[in-house]
């Protein structure tokens, strides 16, 4: 019998999850950048540019962005005119184009491939980004064995992630915001409600601050901690390969 993942609050085969996230981020590709300006009021800009502050890139770096979509995290991290490598990966054709017609340096290059079965030599990279990508991995634990494989001892993991509110309050708030005005944003400006439909869905049954720190620290990950942003609407988690 097939293993079941969750494609929003439906139950799928494994296979079929990753098609579906697949076709939800090609029908949406070209809205994407628009999309997160709308439905974050321009919040997303402030939680990548924190993100890119955290890692804190340095010459030399060798980094692998994945999930990378549209280039946002690459872009931040080459204003700072620094000599590293980037390589960005996404499973997902449409967004890479999207960051192949956004990004022009030599530095970096491009790859379509999962998160859970990376073509790259153990022991490669000096830091490993995910950023609003973890949700849509069909297997999330999987993607923590590869990017602690292809971490070269002393690498650091970071993911920027939707997470749980702190306070009762707003995560009621917020609750109501992504059930209902985010898809609505989603039918306005891209004419594809079932896909912010999803995006809701996936956050709801994202694992908590704690939860996603234990199955990182669970593949060999030490110093593993997480930092709050906007109270917890998302967070940023660490951890390091020794």
């Amino acid at each position: 019998m097939s293993k079941l993942a969750n494609f929003g609050y439906s139950k799928v085969t494994t296979k079929e999850k990753t098609k579906l996230v697949q076709k939800v981020f090609s029908d949406v590709a070209n809205n994407y950048d628009l999309m997160n300006d709308v439905m974050s009021f321009g919040a997303h800009r402030l939680w990548k540019k924190s993100f890119i502050d955290i890692v804190n890139p340095s010459t030399g770096d060798k980094i692998i962005d994945v999930g990378s979509g549209s280039g946002d995290l690459v872009l931040e991290i080459l204003k700072k005119d620094l000599n590293l490598k980037i390589d960005m990966v996404d499973l997902n054709k449409a967004m890479l184009l999207e960051g192949k017609k956004r990004i022009k340096n030599k530095n970096v290059k491009f790859f379509q491939e999962s998160a859970e079965k990376l073509s790259f030599l153990n022991n490669k990279y000096d830091k490993y980004l995910i950023s609003f990508c973890l949700r849509n991995v069909t297997d999330i634990d999987q993607s923590f064995k590869e990017a602690f494989r292809i971490l070269k001892p002393g690498g650091q993991y970071y993911c920027l992630e939707f997470s749980r509110p702190n306070s009762f309050v707003l995560a009621n708030i917020y609750s109501y915001y992504k059930s209902n005005i985010i898809p609505t944003f989603g039918k306005i400006f891209s004419n594809n409600r079932d896909a912010y439909n999803y995006l809701n869905e996936s956050i709801d049954l994202f694992p908590t601050q704690d939860e996603l720190k234990k199955r990182i620290e669970s593949v060999g990950f030490k110093s593993v901690k997480y930092k709050n942003l906007f109270n917890g609407i998302v967070s940023i988690h660490t951890g390091y390969k020794f």
